[in-house]
């Protein structure tokens, strides 16, 4: 390694063409020994330069199975830690910006959810009678908590065969940290609401009785995606008085208002294959984020397809937007130089464990 690595401000005030002119030299100095991952939810600037894209449990595998020596997630914090989980001992993963969080991740921390936990053992026997539930937008100590009490992860992609799997083990599932993927699977598998309650973790057990907590069946994490939050059921009804022909799609990290008055929910990927395969010449409402729906309007245009984003009012992921192309060329260029930068590293003992609870999900998948 280099003595000295290059500082961030000298990369501040390039403007992005520069930036893609240097991102590409490094890249090509770089050649095999770096991949770059894109989420869908990425910026275009930055998501043109990646060798792969895709949602974070798809590029982590991805980047496992590649030659690279450096995977540089351009997503945020818990995405690069899945990437460090799942890949193999010699491979770095690198964020280029380790302010790129996800304000949901952030509301079940690992000191709430045992808090949560030792609540819920007052009253139930939680080891026999509760599988733990994370969604793969999470930490990775609460990954590792899972893999402790075997527990499991899952995706908005297969997050009905992961409760299937979790019922079969236990009675009950306490769902952290998204209380709107856990909801709106857990009623399209046929439990009612009334046998799904929401734990506060800003209450005495979490705003919930004995009687409700020994009667539910799923225990739901008083989470939320603040970009999925924007959509409203009357979004929807507003559009189809205008065009009742539209198709409406969400992901289900949408309520369940929206998710009941849409024709289909899924993940990212269903959502891209969903549209991408639709009839020529349909018009689609689009309940994700932005970046996204307006990569895959101008990409649906030569067919006809007029594809909509839900909310009159715009909104990206403000900790995905983060991740710049200042802050990629700052990365690859420090790396071309032998200097790694910004690396996320789970220590052993909670990779461990977290990849326990990873594992039980990719044996179902």
């Amino acid at each position: 390694m280099t003595s000295t690595a290059f500082p961030i401000q000298d990369y501040a005030l390039l403007d992005d063409e520069e930036c893609d002119a240097r991102i590409i030299a490094a890249k090509a100095k770089l050649g095999k020994r770096c991949v770059i991952l894109g989420h869908h939810y990425q910026r275009d600037e930055v998501f043109k330069h990646a060798d792969y894209s895709g949602d974070s449990l798809k590029l982590s595998r991805d980047a496992a199975q590649s030659e690279a020596e450096y995977i540089v997630f351009c997503g945020v914090h818990f995405m690069a830690e899945v990437a460090d989980i799942l890949s193999r001992p010699e491979q770095i993963a690198i964020l280029p910006d380790l302010a790129a969080g996800c304000s949901m991740a952030d509301m079940a921390n690992l000191l709430k959810v045992q808090k949560c936990w030792q609540e819920l053992a007052q009253v139930i026997d939680v080891e026999n009678e509760v599988t733990p539930v994370t969604y793969i937008n999470s930490a990775a100590d609460l990954k590792a908590f899972c893999g402790k009490h075997d527990g499991i992860v899952c995706t908005s992609s297969n997050a009905q065969k992961i409760l299937e799997w979790s019922f079969s083990k236990r009675s009950k599932v306490l769902f952290f940290p998204d209380q709107h993927l856990g909801r709106n699977t857990g009623y399209r598998m046929g439990i009612g609401l009334e046998d799904m309650v929401t734990w506060d973790f800003n209450k005495p057990m979490g705003g919930l009785t004995e009687v409700q907590i020994r009667k539910a069946k799923i225990i739901l994490w008083n989470g939320y995606c603040s970009v999925h939050q924007v959509f409203k059921a009357e979004q929807i009804d507003n559009f189809l008085e205008r065009f009742p022909e539209t198709k409406v799609i969400s992901h289900p990290e949408a309520c369940f208002e929206v998710c009941e008055k849409a024709d289909y929910v899924g993940s990212t990927e269903y959502i891209l294959k969903t549209v991408r395969e639709a009839e020529p010449n349909t018009r689609w409402l689009v309940a994700t984020e932005l970046n996204l729906v307006n990569r895959l309007h101008e990409e649906c245009k030569a067919q006809g397809k007029n594809v909509h984003f839900m909310s009159p009012t715009l909104c990206m992921c403000s900790t995905m937007f983060r991740t710049d192309p200042q802050h990629l060329a700052w990365v690859l260029e420090n790396l071309a130089a032998g200097n790694v930068i910004n690396r996320i590293s789970v220590p052993v003992e909670e990779a461990g464990l977290a990849k326990r609870a990873l594992d039980n999900m990719l044996a179902i998948n």
